[in-house]
């Protein structure tokens, strides 16, 4: 099953939010954790590649197009891979349904876990209200996101040299936010609402950059965070046993951060083609 025969072997894994084809987006690390971690089963839970960004100007570099790559790699030896569609990558909802090779395109499915839980997996932005009934204004939110993200950096060059510890300006800002509408715990009781519509005993999802996972109403909600800033995935023990992996704070012991080299950013025909 595995295409790497040193790395840790879980039942299933959940990531979601690598939005590939945007400059934010930590490719490397997102190649770094699939070499570390392998399943028989992989749920991509949405956003994985930014339609949104592509279609205001192509940037695909040699990194991004790895990722894909690795996942294809990782059906090819035998792992199922299920895609499950997000508000960024939403040009593939129209081939919902749609099974080659291994991989499946669903809007959401039920994940039976091992000890016979039933999880419904959405990626999470059909609960988001912003995104339903104004999508320019969730174009706008990305535009500014972006913004911050590029401030961000400057700003934490600024804070090593003074020695102060990395800090997220997007993170904070959104903190603040979604804090003032209460946003994150109303998106959670949606999700979990909608767990108990399907008669799941929860539900796994993304879409709003922020990972946890906690009992509501006793369903379990788990959100498998993103790719961008605080890289996380979840993963399912053979105990049916979840946890939020948090990169690089989980990387196995001895394994060293390769340098990143300057790549040639591929054609468009080639991430097409895979």
């Amino acid at each position: 099953m595995s295409d790497d025969s040193d790395a840790k072997q879980v039942r299933s894994i959940f990531i979601s939010d690598l939005h590939l084809g945007t400059r934010g987006a930590q490719a490397d690390l997102v190649l770094e954790f699939l070499r570390d971690y392998d399943a028989p089963t992989i749920y991509l839970v949405g956003d994985i590649i930014d339609g949104w960004r592509l279609k205001s100007g192509w940037y695909f570099p040699q990194s991004h197009n790895d990722v894909v790559q690795k996942l294809l790699r990782k059906v090819r030896k035998g792992s199922k891979l299920i895609y499950v569609t997000g508000n960024h990558d939403d040009f593939l909802r129209d081939y919902t349904g749609l099974q080659f090779g291994g991989i499946t395109l669903v809007d959401d499915i039920v994940h039976e876990t091992a000890d016979g839980k039933r999880m419904l997996v959405i990626h999470g932005d059909l609960f988001d209200l912003v995104v339903r009934n104004a999508k320019w204004l969730a174009l706008l939110g990305d535009w500014a996101y972006t913004i911050a993200l590029v401030l961000n950096h400057g700003i934490n060059k600024v804070r090593r040299v003074l020695r102060l510890p990395h800090w997220s300006l997007s993170a904070w800002a959104k903190h603040k936010v979604k804090n003032a509408v209460n946003y994150i715990g109303e998106f959670e009781q949606c999700l979990a609402d909608e767990a108990r519509r399907h008669k799941a005993d929860g539900v796994i999802c993304g879409h709003i950059h922020h990972a946890a996972q906690r009992e509501i109403g006793g369903l379990t909600y788990i959100n498998t965070g993103d790719w961008v800033e605080s890289c996380t995935a979840v993963v399912e023990h053979d105990d049916g046993r979840f946890e939020i992996v948090r990169w690089p704070q989980h990387r196995q012991k001895g394994e060293k951060l390769a340098p990143v080299m300057a790549r040639p950013t591929p054609a468009p025909s080639l991430v097409e083609a895979a």
